[in-house]
């Protein structure tokens, strides 16, 4: 990539979420961060998150909740050997992160988390709905 195309690169990342890592230099492709395509879908039973993660390992990954914002980062590293040169590359290495505000509807206890073949899975229960219940009013 030249220096021109890097620059609108750059320009483009600051509206999607795509861009070096602060304190980095733009021309590292190691400290990028990127953000994985994502699709989410509704279930019965809650939401199912699918994140796009190839190359990466189930050690690689973190997954955090805190005050409803479901957070996911990590590194992918490079799969070239040490001692091998690259000749050309699509696949994006380096640092990802993706971050998501959940609406109360979720029990954060139940969320479980899976990676297999490159995908990984995050399944988003539904808290359970009281149903209602008419409240007694007594005349004193």
């Amino acid at each position: 990539m030249n220096e021109t195309s890097r620059e609108t690169a750059s320009n483009v990342a600051a509206t999607n979420g795509n861009g070096p890592v602060a304190g980095s230099k733009a021309t590292d492709p190691q400290r990028w961060l990127r953000t994985p395509p994502i699709d989410i879908y509704e279930t019965e039973d809650g939401l199912v998150l699918l994140a796009d993660l190839p190359g990466v390992t189930a050690d690689g990954v973190d997954l955090q909740i805190q005050d409803n914002r479901l957070t996911l980062f990590g590194r992918c590293q490079p799969a070239v050997p040490d001692d091998d040169s690259l000749v050309h590359q699509e696949y994006q290495h380096g640092d990802f992160l993706r971050s998501f505000i959940l609406s109360d509807d979720v029990n954060h206890d139940g969320i479980a988390a899976k990676l297999q073949n490159g995908v990984l899975e995050v399944r988003l229960p539904r808290t359970p709905r009281t149903e209602p219940r008419k409240i007694q009013v007594r005349a004193e």
